[in-house]
């Protein structure tokens, strides 16, 4: 039979596994906005531009990426606030970007986020009352 002295370390390991799981994303801040949304940077004043289900966002100057981010759809969920109980547990979200954030006709919530969301894609996964969220975010 092992020691305990054996056995601690993978013990020890274990436990950690266990409390930290494994990231595959980015992590960065996330504001919101409200309409008017056209014209966007991306698509002008197509209303067509839009999901049906208004879960879109304007990139931050960090994802920009000189206007390639237009288009690109992003997993995204919030992981901490500066309130207690701000983001909606176990919520993800997909958005798309349709603007940049820097130029969007309505302004953010908070400036030099990393992401902009639309005020439902913002609510689907924090208060709507936050101004800015710390968010985990994926390209899809």
């Amino acid at each position: 039979m092992p020691s305990l002295r054996e056995i601690s370390p993978f013990l020890l390991s274990l436990l950690l596994a266990t409390l930290f799981h494994l990231s595959h994303g980015d992590v960065g801040t996330s504001a919101h906005y409200r309409p008017p949304y056209l014209p966007t940077a991306c698509y002008g004043n197509s209303p067509s531009q839009f999901p049906s289900s208004n879960m879109f966002a304007a990139a931050g100057e960090g994802i920009w990426d000189n206007g390639a981010a237009c288009g690109r759809q992003y997993l995204v969920r919030c992981i901490s606030a500066a309130v207690p109980r701000t983001c909606r547990p176990d919520q993800i979200i997909q958005v798309r970007i349709v603007d940049r954030a820097q130029t969007s006709r309505s302004r953010p919530s908070s400036n030099g986020a990393t992401v902009v969301l639309s005020s439902t894609a913002f609510g689907s996964i924090a208060d709507p009352s936050a101004r800015l969220i710390n968010v985990e975010f994926q390209q899809v």
